[in-house]
């Protein structure tokens, strides 16, 4: 049994998430973990959060807890995430919505 996940990863897949690519988001972030090796991963999928005009979304919550929002996603995008946030615990400050 493994013991707890340390970050969680929430792509938002309200209708508006979806209708703006937030299926190929949760693909290409299942797919960019698994290259990572990232095991201390949880991935999750949520509705709507209100901000459709920055979909596609994720929610990235870390060891601390701490939450960072990123928007208006694509395939490029979640790779910098997984490989800058992720791995490196350096948020790209690019992408964020909100902290």
């Amino acid at each position: 049994r493994s013991g707890p996940k340390e970050i969680q990863i929430t792509v938002h897949m309200g209708t508006c998430g979806i209708a703006a690519g937030a299926r190929d988001v949760l693909k290409s972030l299942a797919l960019e973990i698994e290259r990572a090796g990232a095991t201390n991963v949880t991935l999750r999928q949520s509705g709507c959060v209100g901000l459709c005009d920055r979909e596609p979304m994720l929610t990235l919550s870390d060891k601390a807890g701490k939450e960072y929002r990123y928007g208006k996603l694509d395939a490029e995008r979640v790779r910098a995430i997984v490989l800058d946030h992720v791995l490196n615990g350096k948020p790209v400050m690019d992408y964020l919505i909100a902290t």
